[in-house]
């Protein structure tokens, strides 16, 4: 009986944990991973392996701490630095997270419009505004789940389309794990290797691992978010395999007609759609990731921060206008994209190392869930590696190198 319960366990995690690629393959996973494909080939995959990895030590460590606690990691970063001293700490933390989902929801507002606009011949100013006026209205009244769940079935069918078109690349075995396993920066990739890691491992996922992880047993969570990241990576994989297919200059066109070359017309109709519920999806879930960021981290079980206070509201509001603002301009959709992913990439290392210091406190932890020192090893290498592409790309920006 037992032994049929565990497996029922470890069945629900792994359909709760499947939530998690849906959440980072958006507009953003699309444009940075295809770039990297057209541009640099098969020499950028490495990045996408470590990413990969990186989520899922990341993404483990918040939903252990959950488990642990029973609560958020953005509560348990609030109760390690409480006080009036630390305030500014907390502050900080959530105007990282804020600052880069407004940065990705430019990025997702803009996707969204291009799938359509793939579609529709319809003006994207007036795109933009129904976006606009449909998110509010989901914000508003709470109902995002029916959304989310209908867009990550067609984000699911056009991830298995790329992993198809993927399979008939003309590369070697051999090929495939040199650009997977072996490090290397073309001149100019630094910029698209903080994109890939960026729009890997997503910085407001890990307040959402550690909201599924809420009631699950530690090995189904493991299980789940293992099993959960491989798909995600894979399917990352998959889209930077199929941007070595572009002919000419890349744009969301000549990827679709890469996907048509291996499917048929049918898989441009499948891409644009599949674009467009990634950009829908993800245009929910960042404003709510940030007001729920806001929510944990300034005020955890306060009334003033409930999802109906104005203080709330106006987080995901702020987040919203941003990308609203950004599609009104008419801006090149490829570059916005590829700056907030890379944006988040510099912000990523700050987040994770709040993180590795939570996880590493016994005096909010049981001492069995703190962190391993083989963890803490893998944990240092992430920040240290995440911390060092971004301060280059930062000097490489000041310098104009």
């Amino acid at each position: 009986m037992s032994r049929l319960i565990n497996i029922k366990a470890t069945g629900w995690s792994l359909l709760l944990w499947s939530i998690i690629p849906a959440a980072f393959i958006g507009p953003g996973t699309v444009t940075t991973c295809s770039k990297a494909g057209a541009a640099y080939g098969l020499s950028l995959l490495w990045a996408l392996t470590f990413s990969t990895i990186a989520t899922f030590i990341l993404q483990e460590a918040a939903a252990r701490i959950t488990i642990a606690s029973g609560k958020s990691p953005g509560e348990i970063i609030a109760l390690k630095f409480k006080g009036k001293n630390t305030r500014w700490l907390k502050m900080l933390l959530f105007a990282m997270v804020t600052f880069g989902c407004a940065a990705y929801q430019a990025g997702n507002i803009l996707g969204a419009v291009i799938g359509l606009k793939l579609l529709f011949d319809v003006p994207q100013g007036l795109l933009v505004a129904l976006m606009g006026v449909t998110v509010v209205v989901l914000l508003w009244s709470g109902n995002v789940r029916l959304l989310a769940n209908a867009m990550a079935v067609i984000v699911f069918f056009m991830g298995i389309a790329f992993v198809y078109v993927a399979c008939r690349t003309a590369a070697s075995p051999e090929e495939l794990l040199s650009g997977a396993l072996i490090p290397a920066l073309p001149e100019g990739a630094e910029y698209i290797v903080v994109g890939l890691i960026g729009t890997t491992v997503v910085p407001y996922n890990l307040f959402l691992a550690g909201g599924l992880s809420k009631g699950q047993q530690v090995s189904d969570m493991r299980i789940g978010i293992g099993l959960a990241v491989f798909i995600g990576g894979l399917i990352s994989m998959a889209i930077l395999l199929t941007g070595t297919q572009i002919e000419g200059e890349f744009s969301f066109l000549t990827l679709a007609q890469a996907l048509s070359q291996g499917l048929g017309r049918w898989a441009e109709t499948l891409f644009a759609l599949g674009l467009f519920a990634a950009g829908a999806s993800s245009a929910v879930t960042a404003p709510l990731a940030a007001a729920i960021s806001g929510q944990s981290i300034l005020g955890a079980g306060e009334e003033k921060w409930a999802a109906t206070s104005w203080r709330y509201r106006t987080v995901w509001g702020l987040v919203l206008l941003t990308g609203l603002v950004l599609g009104l301009l008419d801006l090149k959709p490829v570059p916005v994209i590829l700056a907030a992913q890379a944006i988040n990439g510099i912000l990523l290392p700050a987040v994770a190392l709040f993180l590795f210091l939570a996880v590493n406190d016994k005096s909010i932890l049981p001492p069995k869930f703190v962190n391993k020192p083989a963890w803490n090893a893998a944990m240092g290498l992430v920040v240290l590696t995440t911390l060092g592409l971004g301060l280059y790309n930062i000097w490489r920006a000041l310098t104009g190198s």
